[in-house]
């Protein structure tokens, strides 16, 4: 599927590149034809509805047939498409494209007969389990666009979701199960389903052991208006459905990410040019192909678990591994490499934190020297920036290249990556190297003009975006319009800041958010963490702007210690805080004007692994602020607060 000659170099890239923002017709037309479609298109863009623009408008096609059915019929049926890796259980389980089609074609089946069609709306909220695979690619064969919401959400926070989808089912679980205790989703969807104004139709459970609500509890507890039914049993009683042609055009599923106003905004993809984005990124950029396995250590309830855990791999007829565990915890730091060593695993995707939280308890990489790793080519890290320090460490550890790809929910694959498929890039620390083809990047300034090459300011990519991007928000053209394409005219504002280097190498710094002026000086928060991040004891850190009345801001480090390093007394305390203090100083500059930092023991952070720099800017400031519904671990910023509040 690779477009690239097998002994490719830089030039190659370059080539691509340019080529795909010279003429996107015809490039996205070639990478189209490695999708199967039922009317091929004849054209790829449409922009009659410019900012609102369509890709392949004329083509009709199905992604469950082609994450599945065309496998099956090219005589690879018995090729594994799923390795549900369960380390919670202590269980593996391998399911083939066979084995896949026929569950995804029986549960399609069962959603047909509750009258869920074209166009209708069904809510997955599960844990790690194949299910999960099942229901979004059941919706898919029939036309229906799902809206996967990560298991263990609180149930206001799912019934604003029920509330904006209007979802004729829920397909959930008993529950999730995490290291230290299982977490109940039944009473969860119940309160839900009672406080959505929106009437949902059907709830599918999938029953598991071990829990304590059980589905016949939950029936006697609701009131009428739902039918409760449970999953083996309808499943048991289904015909099995063939899949339905859509537009390429129509949604796929509606993926919710944080909104402003506190709103969620429904991030809407499309069947065709998603179809046909991830599956050039699984040749071109994450080099895994037809029987290839790939490690995709997130979770489906995130853009990362949509793309490279569920369609990406099976698009392209490989095999991915579905892991219900945690990287340290289950049972230790070593628990990636047994999987990618068990598994044969050629490429891993994960996110820097989980790096991270690796080397706070495992800080010599003592437990990855005990599995066979030569099957595992590259290692990909997204979600939060990869800092220098991560990034070494893990790659001298591996011995493998560590690709740092940054993207977003909105965009669905890498804005920047180094697309080892294609081209093998130099690596720059620091970097996510290249920008993707397909994504016109440009650094600007306040005002909306490019500036110099080496010179921070706003990511910015220069409309159209490339297929497989966002469509728009559901249900609201003009929310989209608003939040992404009015501030800078002919442009999709990121909300980051970086920049682009003299060689093209794109870095991405934070959210401009994230900015931070002292005495007029303009600083990024990323350079201020990656000079705290050279320190040798220090596992993680963040660096926020606390308001100050002589300098207009004032930055303030919270760093946490790696596993085994310890502080002896006040006055190693001091010597250590001096030390960090002396790190910014000698990186950034004296302009940092870098006093503030304390010692913490852990950070908040989302269940995808990002850290809330700006709550903890408006506690630190006692401004009015809401605790976001995705942090991970609502104890660690309540113990962060009185550190916070001391350093006003």
């Amino acid at each position: 599927m690779s477009t690239a000659p097998a002994n490719a170099t830089p030039s190659d890239y370059a080539a691509v590149y340019r080529r795909s923002l010279e003429d996107p017709e015809g490039f996205w037309l070639e990478a189209a034809a490695a999708i199967d479609w039922i009317e091929p298109p004849t054209r790829a863009l449409d922009d009659t509805a410019a900012p609102l623009y369509r890709w392949f408008p004329d083509a009709r096609m199905n992604t469950a047939a082609n994450c599945l059915d065309r496998h099956v019929a090219a005589g690879h049926g018995a090729r594994t498409a799923i390795i549900y890796d369960s380390a919670v259980l202590g269980s593996v389980e391998h399911i083939s494209y066979a084995e896949l089609t026929e569950r995804v074609a029986r549960f399609a089946g069962m959603l047909r007969a509750r009258g869920v069609g074209p166009g209708d709306r069904v809510v997955i909220y599960l844990p790690m389990t194949p299910e999960a695979h099942v229901a979004m690619l059941a919706c898919a064969r029939i036309g229906a666009v799902h809206s996967v919401v990560f298991g263990g959400f609180a149930a206001r926070e799912l019934a604003v979701r029920i509330d904006d989808a209007r979802p004729k089912a829920i397909v959930t679980s008993s529950g999730g199960i995490e290291p230290s205790r299982r977490v109940e989703y039944l009473p969860a969807v119940a309160e839900a389903v009672a406080l959505a104004e929106h009437t949902v139709g059907t709830v599918v459970v999938k029953a598991r052991e071990g829990f304590a609500t059980s589905l016949q509890d939950v029936r006697a507890g609701v009131g009428s208006g739902t039918q409760w039914l449970d999953w083996d049993e309808a499943v048991a009683q289904a015909e099995p459905a063939d899949p339905v042609p859509v537009a390429a055009t129509d949604p796929l599923y509606i993926l919710y990410t944080s909104g402003t106003t506190g709103t969620p905004k429904g991030v809407v993809r499309d069947h065709g040019g998603h179809a046909v984005a991830l599956a050039w990124t699984m040749a071109n950029i994450y080099d895994v192909g037809p029987g290839q396995t790939m490690f995709t250590a997130s979770d489906v309830g995130w853009v990362v678990g949509h793309s490279y855990i569920v369609y990406a791999p099976l698009l392209v007829g490989a095999t991915t591994v579905l892991y219900e565990g945690k990287p340290v915890g289950t049972p230790d730091a070593g628990a990636f490499w047994r999987v990618a060593a068990q598994h044969s695993v050629r490429s891993l995707f994960t996110a820097p934190t989980a790096l991270r939280a690796i080397r706070k308890t495992d800080p010599e990489g003592a437990l990855a020297h005990e599995h066979d790793l030569s099957g595992l080519k590259t290692l990909f890290a997204a979600g939060e920036r990869l800092d220098p320090e991560t990034q070494g460490w893990i790659g001298d550890l591996l011995g493998v290249p560590v690709v740092d790809n940054w993207w977003q929910t909105e965009t669905g694959w890498p804005i920047g990556a180094n697309p080892v498929g294609l081209t093998a890039l130099p690596v720059k620390t620091g970097s996510c190297t290249a920008p993707s083809p397909g994504y016109a990047v440009q650094i600007l300034d306040g005002s909306g003009q490019p500036v110099e090459a080496g010179t921070e300011g706003n990511i910015a990519l220069r409309l159209p975006l490339p297929p497989g991007t966002l469509t728009t928000l559901w249900g609201d053209d003009q929310r989209y319009i608003d939040s992404y394409l009015s501030a800078f005219e002919g442009y999709y504002a990121t909300g980051d800041s970086g920049l682009i280097d003299e060689d093209g190498y794109l870095f991405v710094m934070g959210r401009t958010d994230d900015v931070i002026n002292v005495a007029g000086h303009r600083l990024s928060t990323g350079a201020l963490e990656q000079a705290l991040a050279t320190h040798p004891a220090v596992a993680e850190c963040a660096v926020i702007g606390l308001a100050d009345p002589l300098k207009g801001q004032r930055a303030s480090g919270y760093v946490v210690l790696k596993s085994g390093v310890t502080v002896d007394g006040e006055a190693g305390a001091a010597a250590l805080l001096d030390e960090l203090r002396a790190a910014v100083r000698s990186t950034v500059g004296a302009v940092a004007d870098f006093k503030q930092v304390a010692v913490v023991d852990a950070l908040p952070k989302t269940r995808s692994g990002k850290i809330l720099r700006k709550t903890m800017r408006q506690m630190a400031d006692g401004e009015e602020h809401t605790v976001p519904s995705t942090i991970e671990d609502r104890s660690v910023l309540d113990a962060l607060e009185p550190v916070l509040r001391a350093g006003r």
